[in-house]
């Protein structure tokens, strides 16, 4: 009887976390619903990609995982600092040209036409819905702090994985963001963590939304979403297509290499830039995310002129060195001669200049 009521407890508390615990988000509203139930996208309770993307590993794959968490990878995290730019924001509020700087992983600070763009911010140092538990950032400091950023005009979410939809982080922007653009179903979190529902727009893949003079179009990924403790899909996720009057830049959130590149290269390329995923790969998740060689070839199918590689250099959410996406994409931008920038943490970049950055920072790093 004792073992039956500790179990009762147990279970009690595990439903009170999962109901209650702010981190793992919230749910949509009744209008949120029926759009959701309404998109061609949505089936059987959940989100689906485009393509038939397997997501049941088995127990030979968690084996396999697991064997390989405990033995450790070799360089998986730098040993010495990462070389980090402070942020000069009277520079980037005064120059008038298109840019962007990366904060690491997938969090970038852009400017296009004059409206200044948050993706995926998470300022966190750990991508996980715990404190001191799960992946920590490499570096102890950002280029900013929330408090340091100009007001932002808008926050662009991919999805709600924890490594690009953090609670503490939405949490200080919500009085600085005048609007949050995310796709079907994440304004849930959103509002269950504070931010006002008028200040929130969702997509469906291929909405087009005209903010401040820019066109900003939800895309189809190859992904998947959830916050733990409940089923897959429950939202939907996004790659990204920014059209200012001078620059179109394409952001590829999360995504396993599919045809859906080659659609979005044909209605909305090309680019001038690419921010495109290349780091945190596994053979097991060849459907979700891509290998560096599959990011290049991504560019190339959405017709990008330049690439800047992201979600790498800030946590180990894979079994490679820290340093392999970004060593792998060199090697493939070489050989297939695509324009590869290399900009160094809170480094600007302006995106329709001749020169980029391109030093290999990271060889410099103990």
């Amino acid at each position: 009887m004792k073992y039956v009521i500790i179990t009762a407890i147990i279970a009690i508390l595990i439903f009170l976390i999962y109901q209650y615990y702010p981190p793992l988000g919230g749910k949509s509203s009744t209008e949120s619903r029926k759009r959701i139930h309404e998109s061609n996208h949505f089936a059987d309770g959940k989100f689906h990609n485009q393509i038939s993307t397997p997501l049941d590993y088995g127990l030979k794959g968690t084996v396999d995982t697991t064997v390989k968490a405990i033995k450790g990878i070799p360089n998986s995290k730098p040993k010495g600092s990462i070389p980090v730019q402070p942020f000069d924001s009277k520079s980037f509020i005064e120059n008038p040209e298109d840019q962007v700087i990366w904060f690491g992983h997938s969090t970038l600070l852009l400017k296009v036409s004059g409206v200044k763009l948050l993706l995926d911010p998470v300022f966190g140092d750990y991508a996980s819905p715990v404190r001191y538990v799960g992946p920590k950032r490499y570096s102890d400091k950002l280029p900013a702090q929330i408090e340091d950023l100009p007001d932002i005009d808008a926050v662009i979410i991919s999805h709600d994985h924890y490594d690009h939809l953090d609670y503490g982080s939405i949490r200080k922007l919500r009085g600085k963001v005048k609007q949050f653009i995310v796709p079907l179903g994440v304004a849930g979190h959103l509002t269950n963590w504070g931010v006002d529902p008028g200040k929130i727009i969702e997509l469906d893949w291929w909405d087009e939304e005209s903010f401040q003079g820019l066109t900003i179009a939800s895309t189809p990924a190859r992904h998947f979403s959830g916050r733990g403790g409940g089923r897959s899909g429950p939202t939907l996720w996004s790659s990204w297509v920014i059209v200012g009057g001078k620059s179109k830049i394409y952001y590829s959130g999360d995504s396993g290499y599919a045809p859906h590149f080659k659609e979005i290269g044909s209605k909305y390329g090309p680019f001038d830039l690419t921010l495109m995923e290349c780091g945190q790969y596994d053979e097991k998740w060849a459907s979700i995310h891509m290998t560096p060689e599959e990011s290049l070839n991504a560019n190339l199918d959405v017709q990008g002129k330049r690439m800047i590689p992201i979600h790498w250099g800030a946590f180990t959410l894979a079994f490679h060195s820290w340093t392999d996406p970004i060593e792998r994409a060199k090697h493939a931008a070489d050989k297939l001669n695509v324009e590869l920038a290399t900009p160094k943490i809170g480094e600007t970049m302006f995106i329709n200049a001749r020169e980029y950055p391109d030093a290999h920072w990271w060889e410099d790093v103990d």
